[in-house]
């Protein structure tokens, strides 16, 4: 049932040049949104404050930090004017009772120092995810895939990325019967893969990799006075890998897509996810995932999770994306250049015109913690666009301190939980053993060949001639040469056949490798 519930993250005021009080309605919440402006106009301000209304009106978020400031959330807002005193201004020219709280906030972080460890599966990854990480071609990508099928026939679980090393290794051993099978794999697009993964794994990526893996249930959590939980992702030291960033979080997203079950329209999002540098996604981003995150964009809301991509210009977004934003705020875009004046007016387009002024001047001209606002309103009718002041936070503008933080990590529910990493028995494991096993069964064939090849030799030595005469007597018992070299012929034929035998354990044992034992 729809509701007229709103996120009171905006008000307006100041004059006739802005709106009335804004606000972005709850059950419309799910139909995903923008943040858009040049550096330095208030777009992590203005994450912030929603961030904080929708914990407010009890929907968890997820968010990255991308540059520290986001921590503050974790701790009220001053009421000392030297630092806050501009809000305080702001607050009584728009007509906002501000009250300064903090939000209910849990830590994450890939490296487990400035927040929980949050780690996934190679297998829960995907071949297609992957291949962006790593940044391989479609022949390379190809491979994987086949990688990818040999682990699920031969229930060799890819947890951690010595896992998919081992698993490279015996693609590559067996590459020509591959390749019969599912087409050509060359030992060049083996290397190529292997190389790519040990630069992730200088850059870090080892850490997102492994078990326990995150449990989306833990973002979707709600605190004991009925607010959504800020879960707010360390990732300034994260974008010196923008790559990783970048899929780490389409992950989550597809992830939330895959494991959710369908609620339809519902009062108000079950999740508000934030993927703020939204164009890293798809700068040379392939069609393939494009498509992936298009699909996921269009299908996630009936999910209850509502997606909003903060970037500088809306034009890093691709149009079919960008047609499925329906809550907007502009920050300003400053037109140094034909491209910058030709990328304002694109941006201008993208909002319902109002009469009472020019949106792509107003665009131009909104100052720090101003903004051009469009939300959604009844039937899902795109809001005339609105010249709007925006609200100051309640919680701490900037980034809290390293041992307020280290207090928020230990008070935490979660607390334990994911910090001692667990290295169960997968695919490096069981072809570790597969190996040893064969190599065993190598070296026991290769010594029983040795031992036939003696016998052998002292065979042929008792066939020959020893000049001596042998009596013909039947009476005589038969020399005891003789038995010896019978019983020699009798074992070496026994280890010959022995051999053959070993020889079969071992290509069996190889060639399970594959087909499985």
């Amino acid at each position: 049932m729809m509701t007229d519930q709103v996120v009171t993250i905006f008000a307006g005021g100041g004059g006739d040049a802005y709106a009335d009080a804004q606000g972005l309605r709850l059950d419309y919440a799910n139909r995903h949104g923008l943040i858009a402006g040049a550096t330095g106009t208030g777009k992590t301000v203005t994450l912030q404050i929603l961030a904080q209304g929708f914990s407010d009106a009890g929907v968890p978020v997820f968010l990255s930090d991308v540059k520290g400031d986001l921590s503050g959330l974790a701790k009220p807002g001053s009421t000392d004017h030297k630092l806050h005193g501009p809000f305080t201004e702001r607050a009584a020219t728009i007509g906002l009772d501000l009250t300064y709280a903090a939000a209910p906030v849990t830590f994450w972080d890939l490296w487990g120092q400035a927040g929980h460890p949050v780690r996934t599966t190679v297998s829960e990854m995907g071949p297609l995810l992957l291949s962006r990480l790593l940044e391989l071609t479609d022949a390379q990508e190809g491979v994987l895939n086949i990688a990818f099928r040999v682990a699920d026939e031969d229930g060799l679980a890819l947890l951690d990325l010595k896992d998919l090393q081992a698993l490279l290794v015996w693609v590559a051993e067996n590459r020509k019967s591959l390749s019969s099978r599912y087409g050509n794999v060359s030992s060049a697009s083996v290397g190529a893969i292997q190389r790519s993964l040990l630069t992730l794994e200088t850059q870090g990526g080892a850490n997102l990799f492994g078990e326990p893996a995150l449990d989306l249930a833990d973002l979707m959590r709600l605190a004991g006075d009925g607010r959504g939980m800020v879960n707010v992702l360390a990732a300034d030291k994260l974008m010196a890998s923008p790559r990783l960033y970048a899929t780490f979080l389409m992950w989550l997203l597809s992830e939330l897509f895959e494991q959710l079950p369908e609620v339809g329209d519902p009062d108000k999002p079950q999740l508000v996810f934030f993927f703020d540098e939204a164009h890293l996604l798809f700068d040379d981003a392939p069609k393939a995932l494009i498509d992936k995150v298009e699909q996921v964009a269009r299908l996630i809301r009936s999910k209850g999770v509502g997606v909003y991509f903060v970037t500088q210009n809306p034009e890093d977004i691709p149009e079919d994306i960008l047609g499925q934003l329906g809550n907007r705020v502009q920050h300003a875009l400053r037109a140094f250049t034909a491209k910058d004046r030709k990328a304002l007016q694109q941006a201008a387009q993208n909002y319902r015109e109002n009469p009472a002024f020019d949106i792509e001047d107003a665009i131009r001209e909104v100052g720090v913690g101003e903004a051009v606002t469009s939300f959604l309103e009844r039937k899902g009718i795109p809001g005339m666009a609105q010249r709007t002041l925006i609200r100051p936070p309640s919680s701490q503008l900037g980034p809290i301190t390293g041992a307020e933080r280290a207090d928020v990590i230990r008070a935490s529910d979660l607390a334990g939980k994911y910090e001692a990493q667990v290295d169960r028995q997968s695919a490096f494991e069981i072809l570790t053993k597969r190996a040893a096993d064969a190599a065993q069964a190598a070296e026991k064939a290769e010594a029983e060949e040795q031992e036939a090849e003696a016998a052998t030799r002292e065979y042929k030595a008792g066939r020959r001639y020893s000049g001596k005469t042998v009596s013909r007597s039947t009476s005589k018992p038969r020399s005891r040469r003789g038995d010896s070299v019978g019983e020699a012929f009798a074992k070496s034929f026994a280890r010959s056949l022995g051999t053959r035998a070993g020889r079969s354990i071992v290509r069996g044992v190889l060639g399970g490798l594959f087909r499985g034992r």
